[in-house]
């Protein structure tokens, strides 16, 4: 089997990605999963781009793509993606979006395909933070992870698919004021390891838990 593990580029000023680093370091071999790499770029529509090319090529059992949430504590296995773009920052190529559909034959959200109460307990079976996230925002990580799902149940209704969000790693927050919740990168890629085994483990269906929030 193969898991098409995908991470963006730096972005918004900083000159490290702790999603890409801990990519990087995630071992290729995850319990039946070949793990296969892919870098994004940080940018609207060419994002969405690259891994559709990348799934075509590689037709991968699953695709997990990661990005960082700066101000998380937890590393954050998302439940949703919505049809928009509103971009608060400009992407890596001076895009900014503003409430703009992703795609005009889209649904209005699609939901993960991924075990993700599993991916959790399977997290803080490492003893890592982690929890359920219901919104990945309205930046180029929901726009992603819109665009993987648009993809598969369009094309690859087989092939199950979602995304993750990480925390800073310590080099970004050392001169941020106030300072910002923060993982060390070796943790990321513990607690990335450990919710891929998750997804081998439920592969056939999640468990059954709580995992929601009041608001």
């Amino acid at each position: 089997m193969r898991l098409l593990l995908t991470a963006f580029d730096p972005f918004g000023g900083d000159a490290i990605n702790p999603a890409l680093e801990a990519v990087r370091l995630v071992s290729e071999k995850i319990g039946r999963f070949d793990v296969i790499k892919l870098e994004v770029p940080t940018v609207f529509g060419k994002s969405i781009e690259a891994v559709a090319t990348a799934i075509e090529s590689t037709q991968p059992d699953v695709v997990l793509c990661i990005g960082q949430a700066g101000g998380r504590y937890e590393i954050t296995p998302e439940r949703v993606a919505i049809n928009i773009d509103d971009a608060r920052i400009a992407d890596n190529e001076g895009n900014q979006p503003i409430d703009k559909k992703i795609f005009e034959d889209g649904e209005n959200a699609y939901f993960t395909t991924l075990p993700i109460k599993a991916m959790v307990e399977a997290i803080r079976d490492v003893n890592l933070p982690a929890a359920v996230s219901n919104s990945a925002g309205t930046f180029v990580c929901n726009h992603l992870m819109y665009g993987v799902l648009y993809t598969l149940a369009k094309k690859y209704p087989h092939i199950k698919g979602g995304f993750t969000h990480v925390p800073f790693i310590p080099e970004q927050v050392a001169r941020r004021t106030p300072v910002a919740p923060y993982m060390a990168l070796d943790d990321i890629r513990r607690g990335l390891e450990a919710a891929i085994a998750a997804i081998d483990k439920h592969f056939d269906g999640d468990i059954d838990v709580n995992g929601g929030k009041e608001f």
